[in-house]
């Protein structure tokens, strides 16, 4: 009777702990207090597209909600991770996730969230990344200064607004504000923390400059402050921060003169980013070689003047060159060494020296294969429009195999088009615009099957254009203005089919307007005024239902204008 009695008892208390064991999805080794605040979370998501709450619900232990993960060492188990990255949800962060006290990471990274960061997560003392960029926040950026474990904030690319936060944690590594509306001052506090690895503020309304307290920042390798209104001169405390790798200061209004000894002092440098600030009057520092792992370089929009120096083909290591929009002189052979010397930058795949001062011949180095630009088989894009260039075009640009984007306008070329150039496999982009050139426009041009962009207009080319010119399926623009091109204009060209602006006005052309025209159904802009235009207007143009601007003024026609499809509202303003 005894023994039964023992059973019994024993039998009620595993029914008793089994029923505390599991109770829709709960368990000892859960915490009612991280479900629920977790479940409120939920509650405060307007829309979930890709169904991430599809697990979320009593029947599956919440450790195993997707995006959730737990400390499973310790009972009983706490949410140590939230991470819900991508999922396309729209709605605001809930206070409740501040109750998620063992959390130590949560991204909600490119999402659609909306409203302010909830100040709670400021008191999670065992957070140690915090995750928010991409969505649509609101309002301030709360104090953190509590989270004292905190090593990565990244609250960027949203919509916050008020002072750069300066209430941070003391151990803190990446702090990532940039893309919002914040204003202020970068505040000299930062300089407490002598962790930061990575400062980021670009693309806000921040002024003032970088505090002469960062040259006391021992581990700062990342100082990304471009796109702000930083002024003064550029900012001696940085000369102090050796260990820096990527350095934007553009997009801002720093003027004077850069230090000579800028990349003496870092040359860890591998970015570079100066273009777009008011540099008067300065020269590129020679220093530049001494940081010879620079790879990406942009001086541009500025007023730098003198010479590129020739060190500059130290950088052996150098992708990117962009010194466009600037002042800089080369007149002599001498003065162009820097081109050159760039033979040694075997991995570059942009440069550009446009809009400067640079004058004369366009150096051998251009044309003579083993010297220079035969050896940068990678160039991408290729920039010297608006300068003084003259002398032929060099045709061995085409041994450029991967160029992309080659812009030579606005200079005073002289010669042909180098038919060379249908060589090309990969060109998409061609403006060769406001130069001297003649002859006739190269068949082979229309040729490369990647060609997207033409633009010859203001030049001396002549003679009739190439029927050849219906090969180019995959053409957007053409633009041929100015010229003294003659005869007719191909019916081949109705087979242009992606062709959404067509400039053919001052030019010579003659017969009739071809109806093949109204094969391309994508056409927008349509300019065919001052030649020599007979006939009349091709009724078939009416069909054209996204033709926006039709031109064919100063020419022969007769006629009637059509009057249906789009002529139905034709206004001056249109035609």
């Amino acid at each position: 009777m005894q023994a039964t009695t023992v059973r019994q008892l024993l039998l009620s208390v595993l029914v008793a702990y089994s029923a505390h064991y599991v109770v829709s999805g709960r368990s000892l080794y859960a915490n009612e207090t991280d479900r629920l605040s977790l479940l409120q979370f939920k509650d405060a998501i307007s829309l979930d597209p890709h169904q991430a709450f599809m697990s979320w619900n009593n029947s599956i232990h919440f450790c195993n909600w997707e995006g959730v993960l737990c400390r499973l060492k310790t009972l009983p188990h706490r949410v140590s991770s939230l991470n819900l990255t991508s999922r396309g949800l729209v709605g605001h962060i809930s206070p409740s996730l501040g109750n998620l006290s063992f959390l130590h990471s949560l991204a909600l990274v490119e999402n659609t969230l909306t409203g302010e960061i909830p100040p709670s997560l400021g008191h999670l003392r065992r957070l140690q990344t915090l995750r928010l960029r991409n969505n649509m926040l609101q309002g301030r950026i709360p104090s953190f200064v509590n989270c004292s474990k905190l090593r990565v904030l990244d609250v960027s690319h949203n919509h916050l607004v008020g002072q750069f936060p300066t209430e941070l944690p003391p151990v803190l590594q990446v702090l990532r504000v940039g893309t919002n509306n914040l204003t202020g001052t970068i505040p000299a506090s930062l300089v407490n923390i002598t962790t930061l690895t990575t400062i980021s503020c670009l693309n806000n309304q921040i002024k003032g400059n970088i505090p002469s307290e960062f040259a006391d920042l021992p581990s700062l390798q990342y100082l990304y402050a471009g796109g702000n209104q930083l002024a003064g001169s550029f900012p001696q405390a940085i000369l102090n921060l050796s260990t820096l790798i990527d350095l934007d200061l553009g997009l801002n209004g720093l003027s004077g003169n850069l230090p000579p000894n800028l990349c003496t002092a870092l040359h860890n440098l591998q970015t570079l980013f100066l273009g777009g600030n008011i540099f008067l009057g300065g020269h590129i520092p020679s220093s530049l070689s001494n940081a010879s792992n620079l790879y990406d370089v942009d001086f541009s929009g500025n007023n730098f003047t003198g010479l590129v120096p020739t060190t500059i083909g130290k950088l052996t290591q150098l992708s990117s060159l962009n010194l466009e929009k600037n002042q800089l002189q080369a007149h002599s052979r001498e003065e162009w060494e820097f081109l050159d010397s760039l033979g040694n930058s075997t991995d570059l795949q942009m440069f550009s020296v446009s809009r400067n001062r640079l004058s004369g011949h366009v150096p051998n180095s251009l044309g003579v294969v083993p010297e220079w630009i035969g050896s940068v088989k990678i160039l991408q894009q290729f920039g010297l429009e608006a300068n003084f260039f003259t002398g032929v075009i060099p045709s061995s640009l085409s041994n450029l195999s991967q160029l992309g984007e080659l812009y030579l306008s606005s200079n005073q070329f002289i010669g042909h088009i180098p038919a060379s150039f249908g060589n090309f496999s990969t060109l998409q982009n061609l403006d060769i615009s406001n130069n001297n050139l003649h002859g006739r426009v190269p068949l082979e041009i229309f040729k490369i099957p990647t060609i997207f962009h033409i633009n010859f207009s203001f030049n001396n080319l002549d003679g009739q254009l190439p029927t050849d010119i219906g090969n180019a399926k995959q053409l957007v623009h053409l633009v041929l203005s100015s010229n003294t091109l003659s005869g007719d204009i191909p019916k081949t060209l109705g087979d242009c089919e992606s062709l959404e602006d067509i400039e053919l006005d001052s030019n010579i052309f003659g017969g009739s307007i071809p109806s093949s025209l109204d094969h391309i159904t994508s056409l927008k802009f349509f300019n065919c005024s001052s030649n020599n235009l007979t006939g009349s207007i091709p009724l078939s143009l009416g069909n054209l239902q996204h033709l926006e601007k039709l031109d064919l003024s100063f020419n022969h026609l007769q006629g009637e204008v059509p009057a249906k499809g789009i002529f139905k509202n034709a206004t001056e303003h249109s035609y």
